[in-house]
């Protein structure tokens, strides 16, 4: 495993946590995301992206075991090693973007506000040290404390957001990954009119809903292309993250999830709109949802790896041009 800070232990940057943690059960990291150097220490980090995990299920309506989804990720990514430059790019990613890997979260578990607290100070350190968060739940509710603390800095975001659902839900409970945009956008950390919902196929109240949506049902009529041209009108020039839960793709796709709902999109419609992302104005992105427990031969926890790389290769190609 790479070295960047002199400390051969992968462990998380915890400098910048507010609450005392103890190592949770399934916190600790056995190798990092398609092989990028461990990072201890952000402000001695050259790396331009930091990938973290966050090992946190409690706040799943349906089955759990998303806090293995960041282990399923990278021990996945393994698979996308060896390509070099990543078809169809003409470059390899290493060339022209530094990652580093900081390990997952901290937090004492059963208790989930250190989560929330410890997990928005991350992200908050990570930008601190003028770079952008790549992280992987874990489940959806993690989005919420990551947008908190991106909106301190650069107020509210465009957000692109796949999904079967909407999780704009106002009946959950206090930690509920099906009320994240619910309360980020009460709490004005979005900026609801230059957001998308995409790949939604479950019920929601459609008069007065905050976003545009465009459904499963529609991006299968209309495909990539016309997806991204929505995209681009929707959100401009504007700050844009991207929040992915897994269960956006169609269970074909990725079986390995908490609440999977049939006639999602496809994966190669998936990464054809990721890869089209390219010259928006990106600050970060999470994956989510992804429960290797339930997953055949990987495919679910290779599908969030892949969807990752490709979002760095977008980072790349936007720093180039």
């Amino acid at each position: 495993m790479s070295e960047v800070d002199g400390k051969s232990s992968p462990s998380v940057a915890n400098s910048a946590a507010v609450a005392d943690a103890d190592m949770p059960l399934y916190g600790a990291m056995g190798m990092t995301f398609m092989q990028f150097p461990a990072v201890t220490t952000l402000s001695q980090c050259g790396a331009e992206v930091i990938v973290s995990g966050v090992p946190f299920d409690m706040a799943t309506s349906g089955r759990s075991g998303s806090r293995f989804g960041p282990q399923g990720i990278r021990q996945a990514s393994v698979n996308l090693v060896w390509e070099g430059a990543r078809w169809p790019w003409a470059f390899a990613l290493d060339d022209h973007l530094a990652v580093a890997d900081a390990g997952n979260v901290i937090f004492k578990h059963g208790e989930p506000q250190t989560l929330v607290d410890n997990l928005e100070a991350h992200i908050s350190a990570i930008m601190q040290a003028g770079k952008s968060a790549l992280t992987f739940g874990g489940d959806h509710f993690i989005t919420l404390p990551i947008l908190r603390a991106y909106a301190k800095k650069y107020g509210p975001v465009a957000l692109v957001h796949f999904d079967a659902h909407t999780d704009t839900y106002s009946g959950g409970s206090k930690y509920d990954h099906g009320t994240i945009f619910h309360h980020a956008v009460q709490e004005g950390l979005v900026d609801t009119e230059h957001s998308l919902q995409i790949g939604i196929r479950t019920a929601y109240t459609v008069e007065n809903h905050p976003f545009e949506v465009l459904d499963a049902a529609w991006v299968g009529d209309y495909g990539p292309a016309t997806t991204l041209e929505r995209i681009r009108q929707r959100v401009g020039d504007k700050k844009v993250y991207v929040s992915f839960d897994i269960d956006g793709l169609d269970p074909a796709f990725a079986p390995g999830t908490g609440t999977p709902v049939v006639a999602g999109i496809s994966m190669d419609c998936a990464l054809k709109v990721i890869r089209g992302l390219q010259g928006l104005n990106l600050i970060g992105m999470d994956v989510v949802e992804v429960a290797p427990a339930y997953d055949q031969a990987e495919i679910t926890s290779l599908a969030g790896a892949t969807l990752a790389l490709e979002y760095l290769y977008v980072l790349a190609a936007n720093k180039m041009a």
